[in-house]
């Protein structure tokens, strides 16, 4: 009797969209397209040498991100960066954070955090960037989290990281030339990784507490020293010289 045929497809690649997409969003959260700049999408067809029909297509997804906002007719801009945005952000994070983390830290297994220490010292590596190692934060924060976190609320945090992404490369980025930087970096992660191993709920959530707070600081330099062609900042140099 022949055999059915196999249940598990061939990966597909992705399509020109999903391509176009991770290539803007890489350039928003990397500075490149700065925040408040405009663009035609026959600009950036041109640029990525594709149609306008999949750059009108990611654009859509980045806007449901909030990364950009489509104008009328075939434009759109980057979204600015905002100080209510960002306290919005860290706001909600504060409470959930800290209270998955509570339950989380009890049921972490030894060989877990052990596992966590190697992507601590990664966090020191000076030749490594803020982009090169986000992923990585990102993979870190959740598996702290991750034995007492519900499907939503990863869904949630995901989207809550993912909204404050920009803020947290563009400040940490500018923090990148100074080597004690490096090291800041791997003693932060240090110290709440340490918090975890001592199993202790309100230890934990006030090392997941400072630990954002710490963050919301650098990443609000983003809004405080704003890079050149930045609208936001644009304004705010204007009102300085009146």
């Amino acid at each position: 009797m022949e055999r059915s045929a196999a249940v598990v497809r061939p990966i597909e690649s992705r399509s020109v969209a999903e391509q176009v997409m991770a290539e803007l969003r890489r350039s928003i959260l990397a500075g490149d397209l700065a925040p408040g700049r405009e663009f035609s999408l026959r600009q950036i067809a041109e640029q990525l040498q594709v149609s306008i029909i999949p750059v009108r297509e990611a654009l859509r997804s980045l806007e449901s991100q909030g990364l950009v906002h489509m104008r009328p007719g075939r434009s759109a801009v980057v979204a600015p960066l905002d100080l209510e945005e960002l306290q919005s952000i860290y706001r909600l994070r504060r409470r959930l954070e800290p209270e998955i983390a509570q339950r989380s830290c009890r049921l972490l297994s030894a060989a877990d955090l052990d596992r966590l220490q190697d992507v601590v010292a990664d966090f020191g590596d000076e030749r490594r960037t803020i982009h090169e190692i986000y992923e990585a934060h990102h993979e870190f924060h959740l598996a702290l989290l991750a034995p007492a976190a519900t499907s939503w609320d990863v869904r949630i945090l995901l989207t809550l990281w993912r909204a404050a992404e920009r803020y947290i490369r563009i400040g940490f980025g500018r923090l990148d030339l100074d080597p004690d930087e490096h090291w800041r970096r791997e003693r932060a992660h240090q110290e709440l990784l340490d918090a975890f191993r001592q199993r202790d709920p309100d230890v934990v959530a006030a090392a997941v507490h400072q630990h954002l707070a710490h963050n919301e600081q650098i990443a609000l330099m983003a809004l405080r020293d704003p890079a050149p062609g930045d609208t936001v900042g644009a304004r705010r140099r204007a009102r300085r010289a009146h």
